[in-house]
């Protein structure tokens, strides 16, 4: 096996001090590959050392300017620091070279949603959840985006295949009860916010929300 294979198997047992041998063995063997340079910048990215981390992606893309897993790479250590729009500028470079996994599409998506552009984010989110039908959180991000624009009938499908995907979701619970509420449905409302709290006693949202819901059915 690879030294690059052995690191990457190093590092998904989280012995990260063997990896980053393996990782600088393969450099220093091929010092105009890429792909070691990718590989040690996300085992920098894992042990949040994002200085570094960017100096390795930034190395990778030096020697190929099409390394489309190294502009990803370097996407998430500046998403890793809130710097959203870097973030975003490197996923669009990802994407352009030819990364089509739901990750660098979800990932884009969060770059615009964490600067209040839902719009914006919509179709990477949706991208993302047709190449990942069974991924829980991109599935619940998606629905949520959907809501906050206002397509309140594709929200209420999507948290209801979170539900499928996995049933004691307490916060695909409490947006469906609010997809109730905009449809004027109290009771359905009620039993969501319910069915949340039992989830997670403390779920802020779902338990203010219930207490509105009571106060109107009583008035």
């Amino acid at each position: 096996m690879d030294k690059l294979k052995q690191g990457i198997e190093e590092m998904q047992k989280h012995n990260y001090e063997e990896a980053a041998r393996l990782f600088t063995e393969s450099i220093d063997e091929n010092p105009k590959q890429p792909v070691g340079y990718i590989n040690f910048g996300n085992l920098l990215t894992h042990m949040n050392d994002y200085e570094r981390a960017a100096r390795f992606f930034n190395r990778a893309i030096e020697l190929d300017g099409e390394a489309a897993t190294a502009y990803y790479g370097l996407g998430n250590v500046y998403y890793e620091q809130e710097k959203f729009t870097k973030a975003q500028e490197q996923f669009i470079q990802a994407i352009q070279n030819g990364l089509d996994e739901a990750d660098v599409h979800f990932m884009l998506g969060m770059t615009f949603v964490h600067q209040e552009y839902t719009k914006l984010a919509l179709p990477y989110l949706l991208r993302a959840a047709e190449l990942a039908p069974d991924d829980v959180d991109i599935q619940f991000q998606y629905g949520l985006c959907l809501a906050q624009n206002g397509q309140i009938d594709g929200a209420e499908e999507a948290m209801k295949r979170v539900l499928q995907l996995e049933e004691e979701h307490s916060d695909a619970y409490y947006n469906l009860g609010v997809v109730a509420l905009h449809k004027e449905d109290a009771k359905s409302a009620l039993f969501h916010f319910n069915r949340a709290l039992e989830i997670q006693p403390d779920h802020m949202l779902a338990s203010h929300a219930k207490a509105q819901v009571e106060q109107a059915l009583n008035e």
